[in-house]
């Protein structure tokens, strides 16, 4: 796992327990000896760090596997609760998938990455690998290119240089160059497209939530079928309908 540059010293046993749950969240379980060879430590050491999660309720152990514990839907209640964009954003984004029958996303950033706060499905959404609390690239899909774009440039290029512009489909925009491009004319017309970059078949739209000083706050997004999500709709009906929803959302954000 790689330490953010800001961490001179870190704590060694903290980052291996973090290991220890990033194993889990993408593998399900795990028994001690398969999580042994992935911390490349003894064996001694895994089970202390795994039967101390599991004293704690963050790891449950069934038989001789162990997999993350309900306890950390606790904490994520908790930290999406701190945004205030959740409680404002939710009714607009059930109303949006409603309208449109589509996958509706709200994503914010954190430490230079997406974070979906809140997600609706509209009668014809597809399914895709994203879900609540999935954190993404920014420069990966509509909402998080929206939130890009409307972050200061000494931002963009720190976030850029932290984390890199890995792909994900052949479509995703990797060359920094091309990306300011898109940033650049994403600020233009107040808006972000994916064209497959985050999925193949799969388009989206994007407007950002800004606050007072034209920095964003979060984004929503709507997502679909290229099959679907094309022409006049995708390029004017769609954008249209989220810059009014997004601007509401920004009033009411600037107006408790």
């Amino acid at each position: 796992m790689a330490i953010p540059p800001a961490v001179n010293r870190p704590v060694r046993t903290i980052e291996r327990a973090i290991e220890i749950m990033e194993y889990l969240k993408e593998n399900d379980t795990a028994t001690v000896s398969e999580m042994t060879d992935h911390l490349d430590c003894a064996k001694s050491t895994t089970h202390r760090y795994m039967k101390t999660l599991a004293a704690n309720s963050l790891l449950v152990e069934d038989g001789n596997e162990y997999q993350l514990g309900i306890r950390f839907l606790d904490y994520g209640e908790v930290a999406r609760n701190k945004y205030r964009l959740y409680d404002e954003a939710k009714p607009r984004v059930d109303e949006l998938a409603e309208e449109t029958e589509e996958k509706i996303w709200c994503a914010v950033e954190e430490h230079g990455r997406s974070v979906h706060i809140y997600g609706a499905q509209g009668k014809h959404s597809v399914q895709t690998y994203a879900r609540v609390g999935h954190r993404n690239y920014l420069h990966q899909h509509a909402a998080g290119k929206a939130i890009l774009a409307h972050l200061p440039d000494s931002q963009i290029t720190e976030t850029i240089d932290r984390h890199g512009l890995p792909g994900r489909t052949p479509q995703t925009i990797t060359d920094r160059d091309e990306l300011w491009e898109e940033i650049e004319t994403i600020r233009d017309r107040g808006y972000a497209f994916n064209f497959q970059e985050s999925v193949e078949g799969l388009h989206a739209v994007g407007a950002p939530i800004t606050d007072e000083n034209d920095v964003a706050i979060g984004a929503i997004s709507v997502s679909g079928p290229a099959s679907r999500l094309e022409g006049p709709f995708l390029r004017d009906e769609l954008p249209t309908l989220l810059l009014g929803v997004v601007n509401e959302i920004g009033i009411n954000m600037a107006h408790p």
